[in-house]
């Protein structure tokens, strides 16, 4: 037996043995455990879970213990991955610290940065979001006017940020902001550490078709951030940003890996593929669920393979605008699928005569026409990938 198959065993036994089995089922948005400053836990198992994912370090697998990581080689932590997925497990916390900005600390950031930061979110103490996108700038992020400006130790921050995912429930933000206007619009941008929590700053969540208001619009009046805030060179922060960017698509192509919650189609489909006698009531809808079933495990398989080459050293930077695209687009075609399954059914809300997961399904396929947007739209990622690999002119 190989020294990895000797690792998965071990890590398939620490995960039966600590993963609770209300823990190892499908989750829904109001069960996901947000790390923060806010940190709340609807029932002892989820405390449990946290508790005991947090003690191994494994919230960050890969990252050194010194910064309170597990400390694992890139191919174990992928096998922690699959053998959570293959058990159910649950995520035992959600934060954007983790799984976008950490990855950029490691790489880009002092060592005061790192001290101060990694270990925190790592542990679920300290919540973040993301401040990039603004009125006039989404797709053009390059053209953002958010402004800092240089008065002796500290940055003065005057401007606005809008989709920031939490923002009202964030202790801290990652943001752009321009400090040089006279360069080329790329080159007058820095990466700056912000604390939601300094005077000045204003946070004010914006209602979405899905009746949820996870997006905010942030402003930002004469706030004062520390100059040891920056992170990468002042006026670097594009290349900080192009870094980080593709750690979110790498996050957001997990929606079906345990990163956020997802439904299972074939469970969701089958009361309506068949009949009470159990007779298959359109042949078609089956065909149709299965090519979608067939599209997901490729995907899987491909993620996997993708995790491997990245174990190998490989440059896999590139790919991650295809998974992010690949993913967000099959969810959108899984709920429209089903909600065509459902029939009117599907469109229900609260207080009608259908179930609570009727409800859940509903907001999903309004919420997955987000995902394609979020992150870079789908069009976006096209042009990426017609340049970045497939090597097309521009």
């Amino acid at each position: 037996m190989s020294e990895m198959e000797i690792f998965r065993g071990e890590v398939r036994a620490w995960l039966l043995a600590n993963c609770p089995p209300s823990m190892r089922t499908p989750i829904v948005a109001d069960e996901m455990v947000w790390g923060g400053s806010r940190l709340e836990f609807r029932n002892a198992d989820q405390r449990l879970w946290f508790e005991r994912m947090r003690e191994r370090g494994w919230f960050a697998p890969d990252w050194p213990k010194e910064y309170g990581g597990g400390g694992l080689s890139a191919r174990q932590a992928a096998v922690l991955e699959q053998e959570m997925a293959a058990l159910g497990c649950r995520q035992p916390q959600y934060n954007l610290g983790i799984w976008m900005l950490g990855p950029v600390l490691l790489a880009l950031g002092s060592e005061e940065q790192k001290r101060r930061h990694l270990t925190p979110m790592m542990e679920g103490r300290v919540r973040w979001c993301q401040g990039f996108s603004e009125p006039n700038a989404g797709s053009d992020l390059a053209s953002l006017k958010t402004s800092a400006r240089r008065e002796g130790d500290d940055f003065i921050v005057n401007g606005a940020k809008i989709w920031t995912s939490y923002g009202d429930q964030s202790d801290w933000m990652y943001a752009l902001v321009r400090t040089n206007n006279t360069a080329r619009k790329q080159d007058g941008i820095s990466f700056l550490l912000i604390d939601m929590h300094s005077p000045g700053v204003t946070a004010k969540p914006i209602e979405l078709i899905s009746g949820k208001s996870s997006f905010c619009e942030v402003f930002f009046d004469n706030v004062r951030v520390p100059a040891e805030n920056l992170v990468g060179a002042l006026d670097g922060g594009w290349a900080v940003a192009k870094q980080l960017l593709q750690h979110e698509r790498a996050a957001m192509s997990k929606f079906t890996e345990g990163g956020a919650p997802s439904h299972d189609a074939l469970a969701v489909a089958r009361p309506y593929l068949y009949d009470a006698d159990g007779v298959l009531r359109e042949p078609v809808w089956r065909d149709r669920l299965a090519g979608l079933l067939m599209d997901a495990h490729a995907f899987t398989q491909t993620h996997r393979r993708i995790t491997e080459e990245a174990a190998a050293r490989m440059d896999v930077s590139a790919l991650g605008a295809i998974m992010k695209l690949v993913m967000t687009e099959h969810e959108v075609a899984k709920y429209e699928l089903l909600m065509q399954l459902m029939g009117h059914r599907g469109l229900s809300w609260e207080g009608s005569e259908f179930s609570a997961e009727e409800h859940d399904i509903c907001r999903a396929w309004l919420l997955s026409k987000t995902y394609t947007i979020a992150g870079g739209s789908s069009e976006i990622q096209l042009n990426i990938i017609a340049k970045r690999v497939l090597g097309l002119p521009a």
